[in-house]
């Protein structure tokens, strides 16, 4: 078995499927690269049993063969070239040399067959959308997602499909974003909750990307197919909780506001609230916003005063500072809005502009009982 391949190519790929490996295994054959040639298509995979992807590059052969190759090691070796042809050829006693212009590199290779197979997605049902607009929907949604893992379907992202749009929510019960786009439809009803790890990896890969992405699911995986790669992941098993429930529906107090402007100052003032709680208060009343904050223990206060648009009575309302500044900070607006209704009810943060057409996002942000 012989190839031979671009070095900056071969590199470019396997760092994105580098991104699939654990740092610690449960099977040694996991932290190598699956290469599996066919004449000219080298398909390279990696897998952590919950998600495995793969990717098809073009290389220079007219053999066939399957070895499993340590990826740290290869990886490591790759950054050092500058860009030229590398030439990999298996020998028989168990190792594969790579030759360069200046000189050979042996590694030992384990037999390809070891390696754990991809899951395939049987009867799947499938929605094609951008691979821009998949990123910008991961985005706004997955750092709101959360860490608990006695509450595994929360730590992951909701995928709502239906023939009139794609929703997209996360929450961990302190915070809740949901993301819509009416222009993107699928062809049936469906719901699934994707984990995180290959959620991450599909930002990283897609932001940016004009090409489409077509996502088959079923009840227990979710497999995602773009350019020349493939990724395939294990659906977190549950219920999702009912998060329509939650929005409040009635916010006669609505407050807009520059999110810059907004953002700094909630960012300056929570230096100064209590290192546990991070609560920080707005106070609204006619034109003006008044943020404030207070560690009693250490005698430390903080209190600004901007001027907003607002329409509803005054109010006083406490919130956790890091979620607020944690959504102020992944909208892209000018300006935003927050409704609120009570004190002890969660205030709904929007952005005002710099939406395309067809996308909306709500997030929630749950309040702090506040000490007089």
């Amino acid at each position: 078995m012989k190839f031979i391949v671009s070095s900056t190519y071969l590199l470019k790929q396997l760092q994105v499927l580098g991104g699939v490996i654990n740092n610690s295994n449960t099977l040694p054959i996991l932290d190598n690269f699956l290469f599996d040639l066919k004449q000219n298509k080298l398909t390279v995979s990696a897998s952590d049993l919950e998600t495995t992807m793969s990717s098809v590059l073009e290389v220079d052969s007219d053999a066939e063969g399957t070895i499993a190759v340590p990826a740290r090691l290869l990886l490591e070796t790759l950054k050092t070239f500058p860009e030229q042809p590398l030439t990999f050829v298996v020998e028989d006693n168990n190792t594969v040399e790579i030759s360069s212009n200046h000189g050979k590199y042996a590694l030992a290779y384990a037999d390809g067959a070891e390696f754990p197979k991809a899951v395939e997605v049987s009867n799947p049902s499938s929605t094609t959308l951008l691979g821009d607009i998949l990123a910008t929907a991961i985005n706004k949604t997955i750092f709101a997602a959360g860490n608990d893992d006695l509450r595994p379907v929360m730590s992951g992202v909701f995928f709502q499909f239906s023939t009139e749009s794609l929703t997209f929510v996360a929450t961990d019960a302190h915070k809740l974003v949901k993301y819509q786009r009416n222009d993107v439809t699928a062809s049936e009803v469906a719901e699934f909750i994707m984990p995180k790890k290959p959620l991450t990896l599909l930002k990283g890969i897609l932001s940016g990307s004009e090409s489409e992405v077509t996502i088959e699911y079923n009840d227990s995986n979710a497999k995602f197919i773009f350019d020349q790669s493939e990724l395939i992941c294990r659906l977190i098993d549950g219920k999702y909780p009912n998060y329509e429930a939650v929005i409040p529906k009635e916010n006669p107090n609505r407050l807009s506001i520059p999110r810059n402007q907004f953002l700094s100052s909630v960012r300056r003032v929570s230096i100064f609230s209590n290192k546990t709680t991070h609560q920080i208060r707005l106070k609204i009343a006619g034109a003006e916003l008044n943020i404030s904050a207070e560690d009693v223990d250490y005698s430390n206060k903080a209190e600004e005063r901007l001027s907003c648009s607002y329409q509803g009575d005054d109010m006083q309302i406490g919130f956790n500072s890091r979620f607020l500044v944690e959504m102020l900070n992944n909208l892209t607006a000018d300006e935003v809005s927050l409704e609120m209704s009570l004190p002890n009810r969660a205030g709904i943060l929007t952005p005002v502009d710099g939406l395309d057409e067809g996308e909306h996002v709500t997030m929630l942000v749950m309040p702090v009982m506040l000490n007089n």
